[in-house]
C-alpha cells in the first residue's frame, strides 16, 4: 500500500501542472469561447525562453523574420528570469486575443480550431528551431522549486511534487474568487456573454479579453516552467501535454476552475499509479504487445468521454449562435474532367521528373488521399477529426502484417483500409454525437490513446525501429518504389499510387453528388433541421466517418508500400494536426483543396521542386506555415482553391451593365 501511496503523491506534480494548464484552458474559453490546442505549445516556448535567458541573458524573440534574441542582462537571478518570463508570456498572450482570436470572435468554430492548429504548429517549430535541447530537457537545470525528498505518511516524495499541487489549488482558488468577488471578474463574464451589451454599459470587452488572455499564457508558461525538473522539456510530448489539460478543463464544463483543478490533480495521480501497478513483477496479466508507458493515455481519453457523456456538449454555446455560414462546397458539373485531368498530369509528371522529383509527387499524391479524408468529415460533414494520422498508421502496419502472412496485393491494402474503416466506426461511435469543438477535442484524444497504445506497440509496429515494409506486386508485375540498393522512385510504383488516388477521387465526387452528400452537408449546416426532416444524423456521421477512415488507411498503406521501413514516428498526432492545417489552407470543402494541400505538403511535390534540401529551411517553412493557416483562417476561409474559383468566376463572367 505503501508503494503506490508513493505513486500517487508523485503523480501530483504532473496533475498540478495539468490543472494549472487547465485553469488557463477555462480561463480563455471563458473569455472567448477559444479552445486553444496552442495553449501547451505557447507555454513551452515561454519555459524555453526562460532557461534561455537565466543561462546566458539573452531574450529569445517569438518573431520569425526578425533578430533571433536580444542580450538584456549578463547575470540573470531567479527573480529577473522569472519576472522575463512573465513579462512575456502577458506580451505573447496579448498579441494572441488581439491579433488572432479577438478577429476569429465571430467565425466558425472550424475557422477557431484551424487558427489554434496553426500556432501550435508556429510555436513547436520556433522552440526547434531557436532553442538547444539535450535529450528532452534543457542543457542547463534551473529548477524553481526545492526537491529534497520530504517523509509523508511513512513514503517519500519530492518536494517539489508537493509546491506544484499547492500553487494548483492556489491558483484555482484565486481565479474562483477573482470571477465570483471581483468587479473584474463580473465585467469579464459579461463581456463573455454579450459584447454589445458590454460596450453599452460603458465596458471594455477588448481590453478585458486581452487582460484574461495574458492571465491565461502566463499560467501555461509558469505551468511548463516548474514541471520541467519532472518531465523535461520536449517540443512534441511538451505540447500534447495540452490533451490531459483538455480533460480537465472538461470535467469542470470549460468553467469550473475548481473542478478543473481537482480533474487535473485527479488525472496526474491515477496516471501516476497506473503506471506504478502496470511495472510491478508480480503484475502478468496486461498482454505484452500493450506498451506499459501508453496505459497512461487511457486515463485522459477517458475522462474527455466521461466528461462529454456527463457534461454533454459544452462547446458550442453563445458564439455558436452567430457562427458565419462555413465554406460552400461546389458541385462538380462533370465529375469525370477533374479525375481525367488529375490522371493525365501525373502520368505526364511520372515520365518526365527525376527521381527526387517522383518521390515528392508519391508524397502528395499519399497527402491528397490524407487530405480527401479530412474533406469528407471536416468539409462536408463539419466534423473536425484530428485521428486521420493516427488511423492511417493502423492501416499501415495492418498491409505490413497481412503482406507477411502471405496476402496479396491489392487485397492486403483493400483489406487493411476496411481495418481503418472499422477503427474509425469504433472509435467514432462513441463521440458521433458530438460536434465541432467538441468532436475534435474527443478525437485528438483518441488519437494520442491509438498512438501510444497501438501504434508504439512492438507487436504491432516493431516499436521505435518500425518493420520492413512489403514490395507490392500485380499479375507478376513488380510495383515496388525503388530498385533494391538505390533511392529513386520507380515510375510503375508512382503509377500504382497515381491510380488508387484517381479512383479515391472519383468516390468522393460520386459521393458528393450523390444523396449520400446530400445529408452530409444538410447535417453541416444545421443537425437539428436535418433531424427534422426525417435524417439520421448519428448514422450519416458514422457512414461519413467510415468512409473518412477508408481514405485515412488507403493513405497509410500507400506510405507502407513507399518506403523500406515503416515506423510508428510516420503517425505521430502532430502529423494529423498539419494534414488539417494544410486541408483547410488549401480549401477543405472540395476535392481540387485536396489536391492542391498535397501539393503544398511537407516534402511533397511543390517543396521538392522549389526546395534547396537544407533541413532546417525545411522547419523554418513549417513554422511558417502555422503562420499561413492562422492568416488563411483570418482572411481566407474558404482556402486557395476557393480563392481561385472565386476569382477565375470573377473574371469570367459578364460584367453588368450600368442603367
Amino acid at each position: 500500500m505503501t508503494t503506490y501511496l508513493g505513486f500517487a503523491l508523485a503523480g501530483l506534480g504532473g496533475g498540478a501542472v495539468v490543472a494549472m494548464l487547465g485553469l488557463g484552458l477555462v480561463l480563455a474559453f471563458r473569455t472567448s469561447a477559444v479552445v486553444n490546442i496552442a495553449h501547451a505549445a505557447t507555454g513551452m516556448y515561454i519555459a524555453a525562453a526562460y532557461f534561455e535567458f537565466r543561462d546566458n541573458g539573452d531574450l529569445v524573440l517569438p518573431f520569425l523574420g526578425l533578430p533571433a534574441r536580444v542580450h538584456l542582462v549578463s547575470t540573470p537571478t531567479l527573480a529577473t528570469a522569472l519576472i522575463v518570463a512573465m513579462l512575456l508570456a502577458a506580451l505573447v498572450g496579448t498579441m494572441l486575443y488581439g491579433l488572432v482570436f479577438r478577429p476569429l470572435r465571430q467565425s466558425s468554430s472550424l475557422a477557431r480550431m484551424v487558427a489554434s492548429l496553426g500556432l501550435f504548429l508556429y510555436f513547436q517549430e520556433l522552440v526547434r528551431l531557436r532553442f538547444t535541447l539535450a535529450g528532452a530537457g534543457v542543457t542547463k537545470r534551473f529548477p524553481v522549486l526545492p526537491e529534497a525528498p520530504v517523509h509523508l505518511f511513512g513514503t517519500a516524495v519530492s518536494a517539489n511534487r508537493l509546491w506544484l499541487a499547492a500553487i494548483a489549488i492556489a491558483g484555482g482558488a484565486a481565479l474562483s474568487l477573482m470571477f465570483a468577488r471581483t468587479r473584474f471578474g463580473h465585467i469579464t463574464r459579461a463581456s463573455a456573454d454579450s459584447d454589445k451589451g458590454a460596450l453599452l454599459v460603458g465596458l471594455r470587452p477588448d481590453r478585458v479579453g486581452a487582460l484574461n488572455w495574458a492571465l491565461a499564457t502566463m499560467l501555461a508558461g509558469a505551468a511548463v516552467i516548474l514541471i520541467e525538473p519532472i518531465a523535461g522539456l520536449d517540443p512534441t510530448t511538451t505540447s500534447l501535454l495540452v490533451v490531459p489539460a483538455l480533460a480537465s478543463a472538461l470535467v469542470g464544463g470549460l468553467t469550473s476552475f475548481g473542478a478543473a483543478v481537482a480533474a487535473g490533480l485527479g488525472i496526474g495521480v491515477v496516471q501516476s499509479v497506473v503506471l506504478g501497478y502496470a511495472v510491478q513483477p508480480s503484475v502478468t496479466w496486461i498482454p505484452d504487445w500493450i506498451p506499459t508507458a501508453g496505459l497512461q493515455q487511457i486515463v485522459p481519453i477517458v475522462v474527455v468521454l466521461g466528461a462529454l457523456a456527463w457534461k454533454g456538449d459544452v462547446l458550442p454555446g453563445r458564439a455558436a449562435l452567430v457562427e458565419r455560414r462555413p465554406p460552400p462546397t461546389p458541385s462538380p458539373g462533370r465529375p469525370l474532367v477533374g479525375p481525367l485531368l488529375l490522371a493525365g498530369a501525373g502520368i505526364a509528371l511520372a515520365f518526365t521528373l527525376d527521381a527526387a522529383g517522383r518521390r515528392g509527387l508519391v508524397v502528395s499524391m499519399i497527402a491528397a488521399l490524407l487530405a480527401l479524408s479530412v474533406v469528407v468529415i471536416c468539409g462536408y460533414v463539419g466534423q473536425i477529426s484530428l485521428a486521420t494520422l493516427a488511423i492511417a498508421g493502423i492501416a499501415g502496419f495492418t498491409v505490413i502484417q497481412l503482406s507477411t502472412g502471405g496476402v496479396a496485393f491489392p487485397f492486403d491494402l483493400a483489406l487493411a483500409a476496411l481495418v481503418a474503416g472499422t477503427v474509425g466506426v469504433v472509435a467514432g461511435a462513441s463521440v458521433s454525437r458530438l460536434r465541432g469543438m467538441t468532436f475534435a477535442v474527443a478525437t485528438l484524444a483518441i488519437a494520442v490513446a491509438l498512438e501510444q497504445l497501438v501504434l508504439a506497440s512492438p507487436s504491432f509496429s516493431g516499436g521505435v525501429g518500425g518493420r520492413r515494409a512489403p514490395r507490392p506486386r500485380l499479375f507478376g508485375l513488380d510495383l515496388g518504389s525503388s530498385t533494391a540498393g538505390t533511392a529513386g522512385v520507380r515510375v510503375a510504383f508512382v503509377l500504382m499510387v497515381l491510380a488508387v488516388l484517381v479512383g479515391a477521387v472519383i468516390v468522393v465526387i460520386n459521393l458528393r453528388r450523390s444523396a449520400t452528400g446530400l445529408r452530409w452537408l444538410a447535417i453541416r449546416a444545421n443537425p437539428r433541421a436535418a433531424a427534422a426532416c426525417g435524417i439520421d444524423v448519428g448514422r450519416v456521421r458514422l457512414a461519413a466517418i467510415a468512409v473518412s477512415s477508408v481514405l485515412a488507411g488507403l493513405g497509410g498503406g500507400l506510405t507502407a508500400y513507399s518506403t523500406s521501413t515503416l515506423s510508428p514516428a510516420s503517425f505521430m498526432v502532430v502529423g494529423s494536426l498539419v494534414i488539417v492545417a494544410l486541408t483547410y489552407l488549401a480549401g477543405i470543402s472540395s476535392v481540387s483543396g485536396a489536391i492542391v494541400a498535397g501539393a503544398i505538403s511537407q516534402s511533397g511535390l511543390l517543396v521538392t521542386l522549389t526546395s534547396s534540401g537544407g533541413s532546417s529551411s525545411d522547419s523554418a517553412m513549417f513554422a511558417v506555415s502555422g503562420i499561413a493557416l492562422v492568416v488563411g483562417a483570418l482572411f481566407v476561409p474558404d482556402g486557395l482553391a476557393g480563392l481561385t474559383r472565386r476569382t477565375f468566376v470573377r473574371v469570367t463572367s459578364p460584367r453588368q451593365g450600368v442603367a
